[in-house]
């Protein structure tokens, strides 16, 4: 992810309902949710969620699939890859070794496996 594409996709986070938005299509996985369903689950107005859905597809990080009427939303795993790949393609000076807790708790948390 280069820098223009990182800032639009740190910029789409950067407001609350959005990142909610964000953080419960992370949480609902590859099954993602139907429009309606997420702005009932974060109480969100219709207008609202579409408008703030539109950013974070502009940003690359949330994807969609038209099902019928609804319109099912994704977290687009390339975009978040991209986002996290950005933040740490420098980490610790290209000590790997450093990086590696931070990398390990992200995918423990992931996994749901690690004993911490």
């Amino acid at each position: 992810m280069d820098m223009i594409r990182a800032l639009d996709a740190f910029t789409a986070l950067s407001q609350e309902t959005r990142l909610r938005v964000f953080r419960h299509l992370v949480r609902a996985g590859a099954q993602g949710m139907v429009a309606g369903d997420l702005a009932r689950a974060l109480d969100v107005k219709q207008n609202t969620l579409s408008a703030n859905l539109a950013v974070l597809l502009r940003a690359g990080i949330v994807r969609n699939r038209r099902e019928g009427r609804s319109i099912r939303y994704f977290v687009d795993l390339d975009g978040l890859r991209g986002m996290l790949s950005f933040l740490l393609e420098d980490c610790c000076g290209g000590q790997a070794e450093i990086c590696t807790p931070v990398i390990e708790s992200i995918a423990c948390n992931c996994e749901g496996t690690c004993d911490d």
